[in-house]
């Protein structure tokens, strides 16, 4: 996954340079955007689709109503994405969960993610955390690890849900360290986050955003961020790499799509908004702010970074042997 995030920063220091394109579709938008979202509101995806949602209805006049569509993984959200009329006014605010690992986690997936979606633009690269209630007697990733052998099976991580993203960061932790800890899945991250704070659940896998706040307060314990650095919201938490475990990477992404059959015009209108979204120093700041990377790439460069990850996270999902029914 470190390739995959240097690829992501490289993009957006390409994309910085030079001026945006702004394709002109006459009438469009003459009406508002539904943006499906697949986990719930208040949680990380949700926090970005509320940013761009707001920056797009300024930019264009048109409100941009958020469609929350939690549950099975992204994988209610993606059946109503990629059925949805090729016309411009559904935009998908896809990511990690429902564009790849569901691809591998779910048996009967109801859609064909790379055959029913159009790329726009990477939005966000979104580091992930490990955490852990401060009743935990641990402070590092490798008194997390010795607690964990020496109590195999006692130690639980809460996720976001079966098959997503903290989910498949977990099972990569589990592969690397061999320990037996247990996973606890959520529906979304804010239930999971206030189980963790509450001490329901000893640890979890998660991304920054909605998360920062507690852990400046010490409502919360984190051990370490993926990425090559550290992340500019938890600047005093080390990287995986810091804490000892060099090859554990398990970042986390958004991106725009849109189904299949969208004009090339419709793409390059909304690309080109992305681009300027996402480039204002603003937008950038208040998404490193909770831990996110704004990235702005072309819709090629977006398709070729699903595939490389759809390499990497197939050979986890088989390796654990995950299985969502």
């Amino acid at each position: 996954m470190r390739r995959a995030v240097a690829y992501a920063v490289g993009v957006l220091s390409c994309a910085a340079g030079g001026a945006v394109a702004q394709t002109a579709v006459p009438g469009y938008p003459a009406k508002s955007i539904k943006m499906i979202v697949p986990f719930p509101a208040g949680g990380p995806t949700d926090i970005v689709a509320r940013l761009l949602g707001q920056k797009f209805s300024e930019a264009w006049g048109q409100q941009v109503v958020l469609d929350n569509r939690p549950g099975g993984g992204g994988v209610i959200a993606g059946q109503l994405a990629a059925k949805s009329p090729s016309d411009g006014y559904t935009i998908f605010l896809g990511g990690i969960t429902t564009l790849v690992l569901s691809t591998y986690v779910h048996k009967n997936r109801p859609y064909d993610s790379q055959r029913e979606f159009s790329p726009v633009s990477l939005t966000t690269m979104q580091p992930l955390l490990l955490m852990v209630h401060p009743a935990l007697p641990v402070k590092t990733v490798k008194e997390y690890i010795a607690l964990a052998r020496a109590r195999p099976g006692e130690i639980n991580f809460g996720t976001s849900g079966p098959g997503g993203s903290g989910h498949l960061a977990g099972e990569l932790f589990r592969g690397m360290t061999g320990v037996n800890i247990v996973h606890v899945p959520y529906r979304g991250q804010p239930p999971a986050l206030n189980d963790l704070l509450a001490g329901q659940v000893q640890s979890l896998f998660g991304a920054p955003l909605a998360v920062v706040t507690h852990i400046r307060t010490g409502k919360i314990r984190a051990l370490a961020v993926t990425g090559a650095k550290r992340s500019q919201a938890a600047p005093d938490v080390p990287t995986f790499a810091e804490a000892g475990m060099p090859g554990y990477d398990a970042s986390t992404w958004n991106g725009i799509l849109v189904p299949t059959g969208t004009t090339r015009a419709i793409i390059d209108r909304l690309h080109g908004e992305i681009v300027k979204i996402l480039r204002a120093p603003a937008t950038a700041e208040r998404l490193a702010v909770d831990g996110s990377v704004a990235v702005a790439s072309t819709p090629e460069e977006f398709a070729t970074f699903i595939n490389a990850e759809h390499a990497k996270w197939s050979k986890v999902v088989r390796e654990a042997n995950i299985r969502v029914e």
